[in-house]
């Protein structure tokens, strides 16, 4: 249900708590006493059967003795009794309640939540520690103590971290806006908390304690629409493999779950910290560095100047920037001459830029000056230890004016305690970051940095695919997926789950991954030397048998050789090996391939596994028989386009490689993204492919070639598109159709009505300029000359889960390479409960009055009413007659009052 009645959880009228105690240390007795001192302003009632007071307040004691519906229940009874009460209050009318009831058995859970939803009625818990609201001063919890109001939403999934976090915060003057503990989240979940925080003004990031998760897709969705308005940080507990089953496949075994974690992390913009109080360090650090964030590269925020007046504290700095992969900024010669002129004879000449420790004001605000105004000098680290040369409190006075021209350059780290404390305040008023050591300090731009590449994954926009050059025969993605549906089909029907190499490969070779020419023979000698002569020298010899998926932790694999005589060797020893160290398998024959001479290749890993949460995930790294051991990998989330690919790839160490040393050249980038993609589509094509490897991948300069693979599959279909975490393209929605257009517009043409995808923001853009201003006014009610990159990225990078945007677009006329232009959009944003979608249509200026943009809407309502969602609603200036018109032939009709004056809301009912 998502957010539906969840303002009455955080902002309620009015507030019961049954079960409302008199006895002392009781849950019951402490949550009415916190209810009571907050200070909330609505009424409050206790509900207890066995007095007729409680704390000296009347006492109710039923539900149905309430003078009035209580917007918001706190359930403090045993387990038995929360169904029934839960019962009584959705007869009330109660919509949200809070359950801090431990211990209750799986029927009584079951039988409240079933009841819960039978009336609408929201349930926090069960088994939790309750909510704190301080805006509203509602404390509806059995916390400790209370809460200073502040922009940070903390929600936890354990109640004991919540009162620990309390304690830590209260201690340092932190506040909070919303404070909750999830306890078993069966009703209200971590997707609800961020979908409802993510609007709520009186908070500025959200915080998030998680032990484990649910619902992925809705997780993601919420959580990508959050990261793009406030910071999402998360706590993520439980990083350890131990549990982690073997798998089929080296990608299997070596996805775990809290990698799997990372990537969804990452994908949704969000930043995941190692600790509880790094959560505070890394939203006040966001908070104060939201000018560079803006403006600001990961990889400027990356490069790091140390200055400082003591060489150990840039040697501090300097070993944690290196431990934590920020680079250390290499200063141009006028940076280093510009700084000679205010510099005495012996300070460092290099970075750190230690100017002593005897420094005046006046050399503060030279070396600070000067690196600030320097473009390469990135983010600038100002470490100071006190002296008695100079008070700290007059350096930073010096210095605050300075910093104010640069916002989100600097942080700071001033060292000690009593000496610095002034210095402290003074740069904390004027919003520069200060942290207590240089470690923290850098370990807080370290994660600066990685939240800005999360955010930027954000806004990547591919681009479009080049066309295949004239007279090349490309398969159609139906017939890609047909052949590997034939494959799988194949297998199964044999009672096999693991694919044999030569399927795997022709698998592989159906979804456009170049593979090396594979052949299988019976398990003879002679057979293997004809075979290879066949093929010819050198070859590689492979055993073939359904039991044994790592050929080479047997002895299966020989590679090399040079005459049918060498094969019949091999093959014979092979055979003995393998019967030696694997008897009970069933050898079925062997394979034979060309020996691949690349040596200047790279060995990679490429793959596929099924998480049990976030479903299909693709995996990358360094490969070869050390995979294992190495343990160079990272781990994406499909569906993956070219920037994701290339992101997921740079991730690795031996993306260093990839890129070129010496004498080496770069490998084939386009190739190897091209393959990872590839997985990606066959992910969305085959739900029956549970694990998949290629082990090694090669790649070069020459491109990618996959030697050996390794594939397992399920009847029970454990993947496909329906298991992705995120939605993918859903080019089922795509349709053609000819359009009459007038002959100013270049007559009839087809024009294809699809979902709109990232790699059309150019097009986009476009679009937007051939719109005149007074259409862009009768739109968005206000005329607008130019538009925000992070804007157009987030008109085209959708989320298909929550949103719909359809394009119409066609062929430019008289473009002889087929090239597109977009001629109208239509999009609606659906509400996390489903309820209402709110559409807006934009056609250019001169195509309107040719049905184009009824065609649109047509579609979009299709679309919707097959969603379910139960209406779909606009709000249009009374003046934009044409649209008004176009709604009243389609159905729709004047609903409530418009939000703003001069509005009509209008809106169409699809679904009751």
């Amino acid at each position: 249900m998502s957010i539906r009645h969840l303002d009455d959880l955080f902002d309620p009228a009015s507030v019961a708590v049954i079960g409302a105690s008199t006895r002392a240390g009781s849950v019951g007795y402490t949550v009415w006493r916190n209810l009571k001192a907050g200070g909330f302003a609505g009424p409050l009632w206790p509900v207890n059967s066995g007095h007729a007071s409680v704390q000296g307040d009347k006492a109710y004691a039923r539900v149905a003795d309430l003078p009035a519906t209580p917007a918001l229940a706190v359930i403090c009874t045993p387990p038995a009794t929360v169904p029934g009460l839960i019962a009584e209050l959705g007869e009330r009318g109660t919509r949200a309640a809070i359950v801090t009831t431990a211990g209750l058995t799986a029927e009584q859970r079951q039988a409240m939540l079933d009841t819960a939803r039978r009336y609408v009625l929201r349930i926090l818990g069960p088994n939790c520690l309750g909510l704190l609201s301080p805006p509203v001063k509602l404390n509806a919890s059995f916390a400790p103590d209370h809460i200073a109001a502040g922009p940070l939403a903390f929600v936890s999934q354990s109640g004991a971290l919540a009162t620990a976090m309390l304690d830590w915060a209260r201690a340092r003057g932190i506040g909070f806006s919303r404070v909750v503990s999830l306890g078993e989240g069966s009703d209200v979940d971590f997707g609800d908390m961020i979908d409802w925080l993510a609007s709520d003004a009186a908070t500025r990031a959200v915080l998030l304690y998680a032990e484990s998760l649910t619902a992925a897709r809705k997780f993601m969705s919420a959580a990508r629409a959050a990261a793009r308005n406030k910071p999402v940080l998360v706590v993520k507990a439980g990083r350890s493999m131990a549990g982690q089953m073997a798998a089929a496949s080296h990608t299997g075994a070596l996805a775990g779950s809290d990698q799997v974690f990372d990537a969804a992390i990452r994908r949704a913009g969000m930043l995941r910290v190692d600790s509880l109080q790094d959560l505070f360090v890394a939203a006040e650090t966001l908070a104060r560095f939201k000018p560079s964030l803006r403006g600001g590269s990961a990889e400027s925020i990356a490069r790091v100047t140390l200055v400082t007046n003591g060489g150990g504290a840039g040697v501090l700095g300097a070993d944690a920037a290196a431990q934590l992969g920020l680079e250390l900024a290499t200063l141009s010669p006028e940076t280093l001459a510009a700084l000679e002129a205010g510099l005495p004879a012996n300070w460092s000449r290099a970075n750190p830029v230690d100017i002593i420790g005897d420094a005046p004001v006046e050399r503060y605000v030279h070396t600070l000056k000067t690196l600030l105004t320097a473009p390469e000098t990135g983010t600038v680290l100002f470490m100071h230890a006190p002296t008695a040369i100079v008070p700290a409190r007059e350096i930073a006075a010096a210095l605050v004016p300075v910093l104010a021209e640069s916002p989100g350059r600097l942080a700071s780290v001033w060292l000690g305690h009593g000496a610095v404390a002034e210095a402290r305040s003074l740069f904390n008023v004027a919003g520069i970051p200060v942290y207590d050591t240089p470690e923290q300090a850098v370990k807080a731009l370290a994660m600066l940095a990685n939240y800005r590449r999360n955010q930027d994954q954000l806004l990547e926009a591919p681009a479009d695919p080049p066309p295949p050059p004239p007279g090349t025969e490309t398969a159609s993605a139906e017939d890609e997926a047909r052949s590997v549906r034939e494959l799988v089909d194949a297998a199964l029907a044999a009672g096999r789950e693991m694919l044999t190499e030569p399927e795997a490969k022709a698998l592989l070779k159906a979804a456009g991954i170049p593979v090396v020419p594979t052949r299988s023979v019976i398990a003879t000698p002679i057979a293997a030397a004809a075979a290879a002569t066949a093929l010819g020298f050198p070859v590689v010899l492979k055993i073939l048998s359904p039991q044994i998926t790592h050929k080479s932790d047997v002895g299966g694999v020989v590679l090399d050789l040079g005459s049918p005589a060498e094969v019949v060797e091999a093959a014979t020893r092979m055979l003995q090996r393998v019967s030696e160290r694997r008897p009970e398998a069933t050898v079925e024959g062997f394979t034979l391939q060309p020996m691949v001479r690349r040596p200047k290749a790279l060995e990679l890993i490429a793959g596929t596994h099924v998480d049990a949460l976030f479903g299909p995930v693709i995996l990358f790294g360094a490969g070869g028989t050390r995979v294992e051991v190495v343990a160079d990998r990272a781990i994406g989330l499909p569906p993956l386009n070219e920037p994701l690919a290339r992101a997921l790839v740079a991730r690795t160490q031996v993306s260093r490689l990839l890129a070129g040393w010496r004498d080496v050249p770069p490998a084939d980038a386009a190739a190897l993204h091209g393959v990872l993609i590839a997985l990606s589509r066959l992910l969305t094509d085959e739900p029956r492919i549970a694990e998949l490897d290629i082990n090694p991948l090669l790649a070069d300069a020459e491109g990618v070639i996959a030697l050996d693979a390794r594939v397992r599959v399920s009847a029970a279909a454990p993947g496909g598109a329906a298991k992705f975490a995120i939605r993918p393209y859903p080019a089922e929605l795509t349709e053609s159709y000819v359009w009459d257009a007038p002959e100013a517009a270049g007559g009839p043409r087809t024009v294809t009505l699809r979902p709109i995808r990232p790699e059309d923001e150019a097009r986009h853009l476009q679009l937007l300029e051939k719109v005149s201003p007074e259409d862009i006014r009768m739109r968005i009610f206000y005329s607008r000359r130019s538009i925000e990159r992070t804007e157009l990225a987030r008109l085209t990078q959708i989320d298909y889960e929550r949103e719909m945007a359809f394009v119409a677009v066609a062929p430019v006329p008289g473009s002889e390479t087929g090239e597109q232009e977009t001629l109208g959009v239509v999009r609606t944003v659906t509400d996390p409960d489903n309820r209402d979608a709110e559409f807006g249509i934009l056609v250019r200026s001169d195509l309107q009055g040719a049905r184009l943009g009824r065609r649109l809407l047509t579609k979009i309502i299709a679309y919707q009413k097959a969603r379910g969602t139960q209406r779909i609603v606009a709000t249009v200036l009374r003046e934009n007659a044409r649209m008004l018109a176009l709604a009243k032939e389609l159905g729709f009709q004047p609903d409530a009052v418009a939000p703003e004056p001069g509005t009509v809301k209008i809106a169409l009912v699809l679904n009751d």
